[in-house]
């Protein structure tokens, strides 16, 4: 490495390998994979109401999706970028014969015991919950156009989580099968396709080490929702197991 590109310059530019490679480093060290709460669920180690509880938290974050997504669309004025990332919102709302994510997740929570109506007004979601996913889509609304785009990396590290998931829960739930996996069975396609191009994306357009490293400061804030949402359902449904007011109560189901 020469002198102008040595480990003790904090100003040059990223090569656009040193990039990725910095943004994969984030997903090594704080993606969701890692909380342990995961580890109980892909392993079989949860009840089918901590696992509903799962599900219906986690429904917050799936509907929020489309919401950021259409946020980032609003502030674009490019049309060509418009024109790619709008299927975002399509597949989770949905779009001619294909139901979209959300209906897939909603599947889910049927097969859980769970009411769509109870699921889908969110009344039994966790506090942390709510305020961690709506964190993500002033996020998206609020920051420079490029770091906004890299808060969707975490898409990077997901199909591994969905591949875990779709064979520990088959393997270790009764009450689950394969229609009810049909969300993540999905995304194994959808995510890689997203995440390439919001890749390529950014660093066609960071453009500063300024930038990059803001890039690199969104997808470790991503990494922090989705972690504070295990952290949350974990403190609320293992242990100590304490659920706050109005929350979901897996007995009541």
């Amino acid at each position: 490495m020469s002198e102008r590109r040595s480990t003790a310059d904090t100003t040059a530019l990223w090569t656009p390998d040193e990039f990725e490679a910095a943004i994969r480093a984030v997903g090594a060290e704080r993606y969701h994979d890692k909380h342990p709460f995961h580890h109980l669920l892909h392993g079989g180690k949860l009840n089918k109401g901590q696992v509903a509880a799962w599900a219906l938290n986690r429904y917050c974050y799936q509907s929020a999706v489309p919401r950021k997504d259409a946020a980032l669309v609003s502030r674009v004025l490019d049309r060509q970028l418009r024109r790619e990332w709008i299927h975002r919102v399509l597949e989770h709302d949905g779009h001619g014969d294909d139901p979209g994510g959300i209906e897939r997740w909603l599947v889910l929570t049927d097969a859980l015991g769970l009411d769509r109506d109870y699921v889908q007004s969110m009344t039994g979601a966790l506090p942390a919950t709510r305020f961690a996913v709506e964190a993500y889509v002033r996020f998206v609304y609020e920051q420079p156009l490029t770091v906004a785009v890299a808060s969707s990396l975490t898409e990077l590290f997901a199909p591994k989580i969905h591949k875990e998931r779709i064979s520990g829960m088959l393997e270790n739930y009764d009450f689950i099968d394969d229609k009810v996996m049909a969300y993540f069975k999905k995304r194994l396609v959808q995510a890689p396709f997203d995440a390439d191009f919001a890749l390529n994306y950014i660093k066609d357009h960071a453009r500063t080490r300024d930038e990059q490293e803001a890039c690199v400061e969104a997808v470790r804030f991503k990494c922090n929702v989705l972690w504070s949402q295990l952290d949350a359902l974990h403190h609320a449904y293992v242990t100590p197991g304490w659920i706050p007011p109005g929350a979901y109560k897996p007995e009541t189901t």
